[in-house]
């Protein structure tokens, strides 16, 4: 934006430019005289009377006034505080939730964390079936892959259903570009 800006300002500049200037085939030459006369200084006069000298007044110490620190401002308390609700469980499945609602985090069903630990296994194997020229070359990736593994058996292992199907669908969709290029 900044930058779209500038250069919209150093547009405007050169047509304002371009248009002060003129018409170029209406071209006026300034003439200047020929020959310039000297002009005699007046000497400077010597003031016939001195200046006198102010004496110097001295001061006392400054009382500098301290300055003034505003009291902290202090953020108004909500008008209604309401205790919070635990959530209820909703029986439905994580594949029917609508993409970007928040889960509990806690209702993981056994068929939900088995599902992602075959997730897991599975992308566990492609890693392992790679062969050494495409792991080589693709290093980075394998590696993120791994990490993307790893961090999903840590969510499943501490009871986070959901974050381990995020972060392996991360790591299969990972692993597929991979193995297509």
């Amino acid at each position: 934006m900044a930058a779209m800006r500038a250069g919209a300002m150093s547009a405007l500049c050169l047509l304002m430019a371009a248009g002060l200037g003129g018409c170029r085939k209406n071209v006026r030459v300034l003439v200047l005289p020929s020959t310039l006369t000297p002009v005699q200084l007046d000497a400077a006069n010597a003031p016939d009377e001195e200046i006198d000298e102010v004496p110097l007044v001295e001061l006392g110490p400054l009382n500098p006034e301290e300055p003034t620190i505003p009291p902290p401002r202090r953020r108004p308390a909500a008008a209604l505080k309401e205790e919070p609700t635990a959530p209820t469980a909703s029986p439905a499945e994580p594949a029917a939730m609508a993409i970007g609602t928040l889960s509990t985090g806690g209702d993981a069903t056994p068929q939900s964390r088995q599902r992602v630990q075959d997730l897991i296994a599975s992308i566990g194997k492609r890693i392992s079936s790679l062969s050494s020229t495409v792991a080589a070359a693709k290093r980075r990736q394998v590696g993120q892959v791994r990490n993307f593994l790893e961090q999903a058996e840590q969510a499943l292992n501490s009871g986070d259903a959901d974050g381990a199907t995020n972060l392996a669908t991360k790591a299969r969709l990972l692993m597929d570009e991979v193995e297509k290029q």
